[in-house]
């Protein structure tokens, strides 16, 4: 682990725009993947999510602020995130298509 990671309480997965899912556990790893990875660099969530993250990394900003602000631009960008079925329930993604207004 990073010295300036910032681990989230709860991990989530998103379904990237080729159909894979990746899961992203912290705001570094959040910040890294807007910066570097990010499909389509504009909007305005988008925007909000690197300034919320980077402010949470520089311990400006609670981690589950950026958390959302992260989840707000996966939605942005059409890329919803996967719930994991409750314990008990049969294995199989359940993908999450509420969208923020």
């Amino acid at each position: 682990m990073l010295l300036n990671e910032i681990p989230w309480t709860i991990p989530l997965t998103v379904r990237l725009s080729n159909g894979l899912t990746h899961t992203f556990a912290s705001v570094y790893e959040a910040l890294d993947f807007l910066e570097n990875e990010w499909p389509l660099r504009k909007g305005e969530r988008y925007e909000r999510a690197v300034r919320t993250c980077r402010r949470a990394l520089n311990r400006m900003t609670p981690a589950a602020v950026a958390r959302e602000a992260f989840i707000a631009a996966c939605l942005e960008a059409g890329m919803p995130l996967v719930m994991a079925p409750p314990a008990g329930e049969p294995q199989g993604d359940t993908v999450k298509a509420a969208h923020t207004a």
